[in-house]
C-alpha cells in the first residue's frame, strides 16, 4: 500500500511485494531505473544497425536514438542532483558515441534532421554506457538518506518547486515512456512476434 502525506509523496512511501518487507522509496526508485535497463536489452537484442536507425516517418525518433536520449536524459539528471560532471564527458561516452563532448547534447530540441543524422553505435555500447548511469542512479540512492528525496532543487514546474524525489520520479516516468516508443517502433518495423515472454 503506497502512503501518502502532506509532507512528502516519499517519505512514507512503502510498498509490500510479494509478501516480503515493504519497499522504501529508494528501492522503488533503483527497481524503476533497473526496469529501463532490462527493457533496453530486451528491445535492442538482435537489432541490426539499419534497425536501430529506422524511422517509421521521417519525423520520429528511431530505436537508437530513443535508447541514446533517454541515457542521456537519465546522465544529465544525475550529474545535476550530485553536482559532478556528466558520465557522457567524465568518462568519454560521447567519443564512444562519435559525439561531441557537449553535456548540453541531450536530444531536447533536436530537429527532423539530427534525429535522421544520428549514427548508432554497437547495442553494447548502449547497454553500457545505461548500465554505467545505473550504477551512479543506484550509489546515489543507496548512499543518501531518505531526506534527500524532500530536497528542493532550483527549479520550478507550473509554479511549484520541484524537489529531487520529484525530479527523479519524473525521468524515471519519461525514459519508460521511452522504451515504450523503443518497443512500439520495432513492432512496426518487425511485427509483434519479436518479443519472447
Amino acid at each position: 500500500m503506497l502512503v501518502l502525506n502532506d509532507k512528502s509523496l516519499w517519505m512514507n512511501a512503502r510498498i509490500p511485494i510479494g509478501g516480503g518487507e515493504p519497499m522504501d522509496a529508494k528501492e522503488i526508485l533503483i527497481n524503476g531505473y533497473e526496469d529501463i535497463l532490462g527493457a533496453l536489452e530486451s528491445i535492442l537484442s538482435g537489432l541490426t544497425d539499419e534497425d536501430l536507425s529506422w524511422q517509421p516517418h521521417p519525423d520520429c525518433n528511431s530505436i537508437g536514438w530513443l535508447a541514446w536520449h533517454l541515457t542521456r536524459l537519465e546522465d544529465s539528471t544525475m550529474a545535476y542532483l550530485i553536482g559532478e560532471e556528466q558520465l557522457w564527458t567524465k568518462e568519454g561516452w560521447h567519443a564512444k558515441f562519435d559525439r561531441p563532448a557537449d553535456a548540453r547534447d541531450v536530444g531536447f530540441g533536436h530537429t527532423p534532421q539530427q534525429v535522421a543524422d544520428f549514427k548508432p553505435p554497437d547495442i553494447q555500447t548502449f547497454l553500457d554506457y545505461n548500465k554505467a548511469v545505473f550504477e551512479r542512479v543506484k550509489h546515489y540512492s543507496l548512499s543518501t538518506p531518505e531526506s534527500e528525496l524532500d530536497r528542493p532543487l532550483d527549479q520550478y514546474w507550473r509554479q511549484t518547486p520541484v524537489k529531487v524525489g520529484w525530479r527523479l520520479l519524473s525521468v524515471l516516468e519519461d525514459c519508460l515512456q521511452h522504451t515504450g516508443q523503443m518497443a512500439y517502433v520495432r513492432g512496426l518495423r518487425q511485427g509483434k512476434g519479436w518479443q519472447k515472454y
